[in-house]
């Protein structure tokens, strides 16, 4: 049954200015993570805050401006992936946050590649991203500084760590609740039926 929404034009184009802000964001990584581990906080924090606004910019621009493409599509989800990557490895890696809490955001990735190899194996390249998915990243994305800040003795980390851990709480699990979702989206283009719009 059709909704009635105007579906959203995908481009094939390569250079816009949503594709260049996902690479910059790409770009920051490997700067993001030597900052983090060599505890360089003031460089890991602007990295990072700069990636949360770039990510912002590119998808609202995309949207807006009828820049969506399939490369951006692309870009902007492994950039949002490494950055979580690095962030939880670096993080770990100094005890701001527990290893556990990494193995169950990997475990959330396993799952994933699982579900999107099975997509692919009836043709499908990837699944429309839906609000809980971007909603999880979100809340990630700001937990991750705001943990960073509260890794201190002074009277803003004392208020960053708690909030910090609140917006981690909910990214787990709505990074959880989105890969079910994304399997259950699955399971509806496997049976046939269409998958409901993001």
């Amino acid at each position: 049954m059709s909704t009635g929404a105007p579906e959203e034009q995908v481009s094939s184009r390569v250079l816009t200015l949503p594709n260049v802000l996902s690479t910059l964001r790409l770009l920051g990584v490997p700067v993001f993570l030597w900052a983090i581990l060599t505890e360089r906080d003031g460089v890991a924090l602007g990295i990072l805050m700069a990636s949360g606004i770039t990510d912002y910019l590119d998808g609202r621009i995309a949207r807006q401006y009828g820049l969506v493409s399939r490369v951006g599509q692309l870009l902007d989800p492994v950039a949002d992936r490494l950055y979580i990557v690095s962030t939880l490895l670096g993080l770990a890696w100094r005890e701001v946050i527990p290893w556990w809490l990494v193995g169950l955001l990997f475990a959330r990735e396993v799952f994933m590649a699982v579900v999107l190899l099975i997509a692919k194996q009836h043709g499908w390249l990837g699944l429309p991203v839906h609000f809980a998915g971007k909603a999880a990243t979100f809340n990630l994305l700001y937990a991750f500084p705001l943990l960073l800040l509260g890794d201190g003795d002074s009277t803003l980390a004392r208020i960053a760590e708690p909030v910090g851990w609140g917006f981690a709480w909910w990214g787990t699990a709505l990074y959880w609740v989105s890969g079910i979702l994304y399997a259950v989206q699955l399971r509806q283009l496997v049976g046939g039926r269409r998958a409901v719009p993001a």
